[in-house]
């Protein structure tokens, strides 16, 4: 898709990711995070929106020349860092007390999704938030946005729960919390 077109979603310019984007860092349970992972984070619109937001802030992409086009939105943010990673396979090393999953799990089959879920298992530190975003229209993709959402939540359930769930006709948008060190989960 980046092929032929810098901007194929249109993440700068549409309304839909205007207002998607809006209503993520209007959930975020925290206005201040030391350590933050923006997992496709494309072209880095919304990584430049959240840079404020984190002391340290990591943006994942599997596509070389968006993460140009990224680092390039963001150079005026020396705490934004980019890095070439197709997970679940490739992950950053260190721990987050924020993670954002925006449009991405639905590319994943079952089995990479669960290989995420362990990834954010291992890299989230105790009490920090997990943001998912995911559109709800019809996809040709392994999973919807509604499997991919509930598949991680399902996943998840024995480290982080549920904090906030939004819904809106084109996307859903959940926020988890990580259980504090040695906190069971509630069942």
């Amino acid at each position: 898709m980046y092929a032929t077109e810098t901007d194929p979603w249109h993440f700068a310019t549409s309304p839909y990711e205007r207002d998607k984007y809006a209503a993520t860092l209007a959930s975020l349970p925290r206005s201040h995070y030391t350590s933050g992972l923006d997992v496709g984070c494309s072209i880095g619109v919304f990584t430049h929106q959240l840079c404020t937001r984190c002391d340290a802030l990591i943006g994942l992409d599997v596509v070389p020349s968006v993460l140009e086009a990224a680092r390039a939105r963001c150079a005026d943010c020396p705490n934004v860092h980019f890095m070439l990673a197709a997970v679940p396979g490739t992950w950053p090393d260190g721990r987050f007390d924020l993670i954002v999953i925006s449009e991405v799990a639905y590319y994943l089959d079952r089995a990479d999704l669960a290989r995420l879920v362990a990834r954010v298992a291992g890299a989230l530190l105790p009490g920090g938030d997990i943001v998912l975003v995911h559109w709800l229209g019809v996809t040709h993709y392994p999973l919807s946005g509604d499997e991919a959402a509930e598949g991680f939540i399902a996943g998840a359930r024995g480290f982080a729960q549920v904090l906030t769930q939004s819904r809106t006709a084109e996307y859903r948008l959940d926020v988890l919390r990580g259980l504090a060190s040695g906190a069971p989960p509630v069942r």
